[in-house]
């Protein structure tokens, strides 16, 4: 399924479903940005003025949040489903962050993990074809 098909699909409301990820930052503007960037993201001003966004398909949503720490390091993990892990690596080395572990390492699973503009490590995750 492609990102496109994907986009079209109508929202899941589902108990256990996770729908809700409030993620520490430093810079609000500058992790919107990025995320908006690298994955897609519609960021949008919520009613009290913060800022919030929807993942990629409409499925997630959440808010950046100053003075909360960051995730530095797996304990709970975030993976981001992308079409392409390497493709996505690039965007995000091009978007000012960092990669800290390689596709590959998972194998035979095709994953990265990166750090985000507010200190926090999430994965990458591409479907195999």
């Amino acid at each position: 399924m492609t990102t496109n098909e994907r986009k079209s699909k109508a929202t899941t409301f589902a108990n256990g479903k996770i729908c809700y990820i409030e993620m520490p930052a430093t810079d609000v503007s500058r992790s919107a940005e990025f995320y908006q960037q690298v994955f897609g993201w519609k960021i949008r001003k919520r009613g009290d003025g913060s800022t919030a966004f929807d993942d990629g398909v409409g499925e997630v949503s959440g808010t950046w949040l100053l003075g909360r720490p960051p995730s530095p390091g797996p304990g709970l993990l975030i993976y981001i489903m992308v079409d392409s892990v390497a493709a996505t690596c690039d965007a995000i080395i091009a978007a000012g962050c960092g990669i800290v572990q390689p596709i590959g390492a998972d194998a035979p699973e095709i994953t990265a993990r990166f750090r985000d503009p507010g200190g926090n490590v999430l994965g990458l995750y591409q479907q195999p074809r």
